[in-house]
């Protein structure tokens, strides 16, 4: 059975679409089917794929309105391993279309019902906004993980999302819960950053995955490369840190499955 989680942060530049690239690359490269849907019109996920956005014939936008099948829409990242549902700026007119229609929340769960067979795991990466294309990824979704920095209004700005997970859970999706919180762009030298992690474990408890990904030059290079970190310097901190993201995760999943079958 397929997982879907969320990459979600209303908040930009936290690194948001660098997880849900590397976290997909990192699980495709322990020899799980992978897809990648990317719901942010900016498209950095398509192009960090090695797929260029500006030559699509179809996308996310034609997925979800009804245009196009999956199967039209899916490609392949070579570099990275998995399949993606690519985006560009076409999907910025999703959001309003998807006003207009009575399913509106319910678009991109109606189109991965029919091929989560296919796929371990199905990463969605968000626009940095709670807007409908948020809605419909966490909609579809099982769990949401939330990457962010350990800076000073990250709680702050935390709770606008986890009122929006459970507005969704209580009307839409009562599967939906959260995955994880990611620290991203960590730096142990600095006082804030320990000060906010052990903000976020003490609120979060075993939420917090006791991965980090530190600030790491390869991190940010590999985008511009079109290939994930782990393709593009597999040595690297940043390629190691989502290595053991996707370790991690898998443990849990493990460790959850374990316990639904005690019970």
């Amino acid at each position: 059975m397929s997982r879907i989680i969320a990459v979600a942060n209303q908040k930009g530049g936290v690194g948001k679409t660098t997880t849900a690239v590397n976290l997909a690359a990192s699980l495709a490269a322990t020899r799980r089917c992978v897809l990648l849907v990317d719901m942010d019109p900016q498209g950095n996920a398509t192009m960090s794929s090695g797929v260029d956005k500006h030559e699509l014939e179809t996308s996310a936008y034609e997925l979800l309105m009804g245009e196009a099948p999956f199967d039209a829409v899916v490609t392949r990242s070579e570099a990275g391993g998995y399949d993606l549902v690519p985006a560009n700026g076409d999907l910025t007119a999703a959001e309003v279309h998807l006003l207009e229609r009575p399913d509106r929340e319910r678009r991109l769960r109606a189109c991965l019902e029919t091929v989560a067979e296919r796929y371990d795991y199905i990463l969605v990466d968000c626009p940095p906004a709670l807007n409908m294309l948020t809605v419909n990824a966490l909609v579809a979704a099982e769990g949401v993980l939330i990457p962010m920095q350990c800076e000073y209004f990250a709680l702050e700005g935390l709770s606008a999302l986890l009122e929006t997970i459970d507005s969704i859970r209580r009307r839409h999706n009562p599967r939906l819960h959260i995955q994880g919180l990611l620290r991203t762009m960590y730096d142990p030298r600095s006082n804030l950053t320990n000060e906010v992690s052990e903000q976020l474990k003490t609120h979060f408890r075993d939420k917090v995955f006791r991965t980090v990904i530190p600030r790491n030059i390869r991190l940010a290079e590999a985008p511009s490369h079109g290939r994930p970190v782990i393709a593009y310097d597999r040595n690297s901190r940043g390629a190691q840190g989502y290595l053991a993201l996707a370790g991690e995760l898998l443990r849990r999943e493990a460790k959850a499955r374990e316990t639904e079958a005690l019970t």
